[in-house]
């Protein structure tokens, strides 16, 4: 569980998700008509094209309270705009590199390609993201800003009188 937050028994995640029009959302859609069962902790965005999905999306989700950000594209290959999923691959690749150095887990951010046909897979893949947050623990990323802000005023309180000195010197 993350240091940084406690769950309380009654916790939910919440999980944003970033679906590709064509294909995962098209899975997902059929996952409900199918009556598929899967946990209700997911707020779907829809998107044209993975690749369309800016990387300040997701770190606006966590910034906004998400406990995990799930992007869902076509299948390498199949990418109905050529070549939009191998862009997201690459900033996925960049995204994760980021939370990295932020302290956030990089399980927090998930990405599948799941075809149209492969509602299956969504019930799946959603129970499965929901399963690894609530062992997670919450983001609680809301107070991390916070105490990052003080431990960024502090930083600068420490280097004023150099700020100082050199302004003296140079001016």
């Amino acid at each position: 569980m993350d240091p940084h937050a406690q769950a309380s028994a009654d916790w939910r995640p919440r999980i944003v998700a970033f679906f590709c029009n064509w294909c995962t959302y098209t899975a997902a859609d059929l996952a409900g008509v199918s009556r598929l069962k899967y946990a209700p902790n997911t707020r779907v965005i829809r998107v044209m094209c993975s690749g369309r999905i800016d990387p300040q999306f997701v770190l606006d989700a966590f910034t906004r309270g998400a406990d995990g950000v799930l992007i869902g594209g076509c299948h390498p290959g199949d990418c109905h705009y050529s070549e939009g999923n191998m862009k997201l691959l690459r900033r996925v690749h960049l995204l994760r590199r980021l939370l990295g150095d932020m302290g956030i887990d990089e399980q927090r951010l998930r990405l599948e390609w799941i075809s149209a046909a492969e509602g299956e897979k969504v019930k799946t893949v959603v129970n499965d993201m929901v399963a690894t947050l609530q062992k997670l623990g919450p983001l609680a990323f809301p107070e991390r800003a916070a105490a990052w802000d003080l431990e960024m005023d502090e930083f600068e309180r420490a280097l004023a009188p150099a700020a100082a000195l050199e302004e003296v010197t140079h001016g």
